[in-house]
């Protein structure tokens, strides 16, 4: 790895801010911590910033040694953290019950923030750049709100750039692919109205319970006979719910909850009728009526073709040409980020922080489970990326 002096020697400072935004996890629009934390550490830093940008986001801006190029580009973190109650193995565990920064978003936040302060003391680019850090990625649309409430126009970015830690890869190995990188990630709702009754007597009832059973299994015929094979689709039922607990009472109602997720934006507005369609169909069928919602919710990170190349690039120069692997197989997975790949050219890369040596190590842990803990040790990595992201984009003529 090629990480600089004066980054390496950051770590010790930005591993204690990280431990701090982990002892003080909150999710979705609620991130007042990381929010007030951010701010008060670019103020002491004195780099410019606008804040209360999709309640709790932050952008920060820094003019480089030049500006003439006229480029500007974009780096962005994600603060928010989850409803998950931690398991007491480490010291830094989190102080709000029920939420757990079990995503690593505090380590990206401290990544970004390390940056921010390498670049504001050593402006060797020309151009500006913008340090997005985002609220509600997990699943609540930060970046589409971001967006919504003017981000791009009131900080124009010709490109921008998302970055994730993976513990399913070595530390100091970096990963990306261009074109989808991550699925698109919505949500169905159907509701079941049917006529509930003593489960003596089905034949007087309209069972909702055995309507969502046809319908599970039938939907089951969108992936394998309506979706190409080569087309990656997931369509998972996640709940369904009935009855009033007793065992001889057949239910009035049922409800299914399903999350849909794929690369292509033509498959995914298909599925939403498709699924529809086929509920719908089926309740009518067997006398009953149905409520059906489709949540379009997080878009597919699209990985720009030329963007993949120079972050590949930059990945070899920071971790060596053996450790950056430039197509890595796409996750089903969702990021927010992909509300931003949208509207500008980008792309998004993992960083390794598994310790396959260390079986028992916390960073070894899957994103999302009690026992995750961001690896400190990626955080020099994840600097020195940034800056030479900007360095290289904005070079100095």
């Amino acid at each position: 790895m090629k990480i600089r002096n004066s980054i390496q020697a950051m770590q010790d400072e930005f591993a204690g801010y990280r431990r701090e935004l982990h002892m003080h996890p909150q999710t979705a629009y609620e991130e007042t911590y990381a929010s007030g934390l951010v701010q008060k550490k670019l103020k002491e830093w004195g780099i410019p910033f606008e804040s209360e940008i999709a309640v709790t986001g932050v952008v920060a801006t820094i003019e480089g040694e030049k500006t003439d190029s006229g480029k500007t580009i974009g780096l962005r973190a994600d603060m928010d953290a989850l409803d998950i109650d931690e398991a007491d193995n480490k010291e830094w565990k989190s102080k709000n019950p029920g939420k757990m920064h079990a995503c690593g978003h505090d380590g990206h936040t401290a990544t970004l923030l390390g940056a921010a302060k390498y670049l504001s003391e050593n402006r060797n680019f020309n151009g500006k750049v913008h340090f997005i850090f985002q609220p509600a990625e997990e699943g609540s649309k930060g970046a589409h709100k971001m967006i919504e409430e003017g981000l791009f126009d009131r900080f124009p970015c010709d490109s921008v750039y998302g970055m994730h830690n993976w513990p399913y890869m070595p530390k100091g190995q970096m990963g990306i692919c261009s074109g989808p990188m991550m699925a698109s990630a919505d949500i169905a709702s159907i509701k079941i109205l049917g006529s509930g009754g003593h489960a003596a007597a089905p034949h007087r009832t309209i069972d909702p319970i055995i309507v969502g059973a046809h319908i599970v299994t039938a939907l089951q015929t969108l992936v394998s006979r309506t979706v190409d094979p080569l087309d990656s689709v997931v369509i998972s039922v996640t709940n369904f719910k009935a009855g009033t607990g007793a065992h001889n009472i057949i239910p009035d109602n049922a409800d299914l909850l399903l999350s849909i997720r794929t690369f292509d934006n033509e498959i995914r507005e298909r599925l939403s009728r498709k699924i529809g369609d086929i509920a719908r169909n089926i309740a009518i069928s067997m006398g009953a009526n149905l409520d059906y919602d489709y949540y379009y919710c997080l878009d597919a990170t699209i990985n720009d073709e030329e963007e993949t190349a120079f972050c590949a690039d930059i990945g070899r120069q920071v971790v060596g040409e053996d450790n950056m692997d430039d197509g890595i197989e796409p996750s089903m997975g969702a990021e927010d980020f992909g509300a931003m790949l949208r509207e500008k050219p980008g792309a998004y890369i993992v960083m390794g922080q598994g310790e396959p040596d260390i079986p028992e190590s916390n960073h070894n842990n899957g994103l999302h489970t009690p026992r995750y803990d961001f690896n400190d040790d990626i955080l020099p990595l994840g600097m020195e990326y940034w800056v030479q992201i900007v360095e290289s984009k904005l070079a100095l003529k």
